[in-house]
This record gives C-alpha cells, sequence and structure tokens, in this order.
C-alpha cells in the first residue's frame, strides 16, 4: 500500500507548522536525504487527520504522553519561541489525542506535546482533535507527522525505531512510520543496539550528526577495549556544559584518538603453492595445498593427455601409497 493510502486510512497530519519548526540542517544532508521520502505529500497527508475534525478544547491535565517516546531532549529555544508565539495570541493548530487506552476520562497525545506542554505552561486549555484509534495507527500518525516536520535527528528517530521493535511491534510498520526502507531500518537498529543507551542519551539528539557518524561512532563505541576511554571522557569536566553536537564530537574524537579499531576479520593463509613442469615445458603443473585441502592443476600441451592419463590410474596409486604407508608403519 502507498504511504499515501496507508497514512489516510489510518484514519483521515502535520499540523500547521509554526514559525520556530523549520527543517533543520541535519534533515538536508547526504545520508538522511533516504528519511525525506515525500516530505510534502506526508505533510498534507497528516494534515488531513485535521481538517473537517470538530476541534474541543481539554484540561492539559487531563493529558498523558505518548505511549512511545520520539525525543532524546526538549528544544527549549524552539518551546519558548512557541510559547511567545501562542501566548500573543492563540493555538492556531489543534493537537491530535485520542481516548486514553487505559484511563478513563484520559486522553494520550498521538502528536502535539510541545503545544500540550505550552497550554499547561501558560494555564490554557488545550485545542485539540480527538479521535479513537489503536496502537499501530497511533504509531503510523506519530511517526509519519514527526517525519513531515522533519525535526527529529538521525538518532532519535533510531530510537524510536528500536522502542517500537522492542514493544513488539512489526518491521512493516515501523517502516511505514518513519517512511524509510529496510536496509535503512537495519542499519538505524544496528547503532542503538551497539551503543549503549545511556551514552546516547548523555549525547542527546545531535540533530546536525548524520547515519554516516554515527554509524563511524558505533563501529568504536562497540570496541571492548574502549569501554574505558568512553567512560572517561563521559565523565570528564563540562561535558555536560557543551551542547548536544559537541558532546558527539568530543566522543568521537576521544575514541578516535585514543581508542582501537574494530579488529578486522583475519584474513586466511595462502594456501601454499608449488610448481612442477616436465617434458622441457610439454607439460606444467600447479601443486596446491591448504589444510586439507590438495590440489593439482595442469596447463601445457600435454596437460588434457596427462590429466587423463592421471586420473585413469588413480586407483591403482591410491593402492600403491596404502601399500607404501603400510610398510613404514611396519619398520
Amino acid at each position: 500500500m502507498a504511504r499515501k493510502d496507508l497514512l489516510k486510512s489510518v484514519m483521515a497530519g502535520s499540523p500547521e507548522q509554526p514559525k520556530d519548526s523549520g527543517r533543520s540542517g541535519y534533515a538536508m544532508r547526504g545520508a538522511s536525504k533516504s528519511m525525506k521520502v515525500s516530505i510534502d505529500s506526508l505533510a498534507e497527508n497528516s494534515k488531513r487527520l485535521l481538517e473537517g475534525e470538530t476541534i474541543v478544547e481539554i484540561d492539559p491535565q487531563l493529558i498523558d504522553v505518548s505511549f512511545v517516546s520520539d525525543r532524546l531532549s526538549d528544544d527549549d529555544v524552539a518551546f519558548d519561541e512557541l510559547k511567545a508565539s501562542i501566548a500573543a495570541s492563540r493555538q492556531d493548530t489543534p493537537v491530535l489525542l485520542r481516548p486514553h487506552p487505559e484511563a478513563d476520562g484520559r486522553y494520550m497525545i498521538v502528536f502535539g506535546h510541545r503545544r500540550v506542554r505550552v497550554a499547561s505552561a501558560l494555564g490554557r486549555k488545550v485545542r485539540a482533535v480527538v479521535k479513537p484509534m489503536d496502537d499501530v495507527a497511533h504509531i503510523l500518525a506519530q511517526g509519519q507527522e514527526n517525519t513531515a516536520r522533519a525535526d527529529l535527528s538521525f538518532i532519535e528517530k533510531a530510537l524510536f525505531a528500536k522502542s517500537l521493535l522492542d514493544m513488539g511491534q512489526a518491521k512493516d510498520v515501523i517502516q511505514s512510520a518513519l517512511t524509510i526502507d529496510g536496509t535503512l531500518l537495519s542499519r538505524m537498529l544496528s547503532v542503538t543496539q551497539n551503543v549503549p543507551r545511556h551514552v546516547i542519551e548523555q549525547i542527546g539528539p545531535a540533530k546536525q550528526i548524520g547515519r554516516d557518524r554515527w554509524e563511524d561512532f558505533k563501529k568504536l563505541a562497540s570496541e571492548p577495549s574502549n569501554g574505558k576511554i568512553l567512560k572517561g571522557a563521559l565523565e570528564f569536566d563540562g561535558f555536560q556544559n557543551l551542547d548536544s553536537d559537541a558532546r558527539f564530537e568530543f566522543l568521537h574524537s576521544k575514541l578516535a584518538e585514543a581508542g582501537r579499531a574494530p579488529k578486522r576479520r583475519k584474513t586466511r593463509a595462502t594456501p601454499k603453492k608449488r610448481t612442477w613442469t616436465a617434458g622441457k615445458g610439454s607439460i606444467k603443473g600447479v601443486i596446491g595445498r591448504s589444510g586439507k585441502a590438495f590440489s593439482i592443476s595442469l596447463t601445457a600441451q600435454d596437460s588434457t593427455a596427462f590429466g587423463d592419463f592421471l586420473s585413469g590410474r588413480l586407483d591403482q596409486l591410491y593402492s600403491e601409497f596404502l601399500a607404501t604407508k603400510e610398510e613404514q608403519s611396519e619398520q
């Protein structure tokens, strides 16, 4: 099913973007371009979730966050700008809520967490659209609305994917929620499975750090001998005073400079070979041995005829070999 039809079938998106929610530089760079599949189309689909629906006002104290987090930390600057904008006028774009699946009379955020926080901080009710939906529909709407706004970093999307997988969601659902293919999902999961969660959380969203840098960091961080170096770097005075991108760069540089790169697989030993020539070059052979394998390759003028001669006498030669072996054992 096409992504457009998939999201449309969930219900019938992206809320009108506040001025502060422009796409980050991360979303426009090389490795992340594969994550921006049909962004404009997704934004339109996301808007349709809210268009034509009844908007109600709800006390933010009755609203709980989504059952799956898609952010590592809140952007205080973006929050303050949105708060100032809503305080000066009103909340123009409603949030999307669902009736809480486990608590009567309460609601769960599908998307619009920041606007709910702003309303709570201002002591106002939240303008919202409420739609009943199951967990899969919730995941698709939340993930695709965030993709449409393209303000989540690579590592935030990767953690979102891992959280969904840990909850038992199918990979095709996760791919649809993030509008990614199976290859990119595998790479995301590889990063989150090999870089310790507490390390990712201490780094934070790292908005400008894309897939390639995280994959390189993963290789360094997953090397057991680099564990002490990583621990020491995390405990370095002033580490938490750096911004998120700088924290990533600091840890990456420490591992790259002082750490060990992952060990490469040992290459197989080159088979021992020797050459054999007879008949003044009319027959040539290359005799190779590697472990339990033994090979003879014949070339030149008489190779075919001599090969037939040799293969026709293999039984006889093997019998002679056994007899010789037996004589030697008796001596």
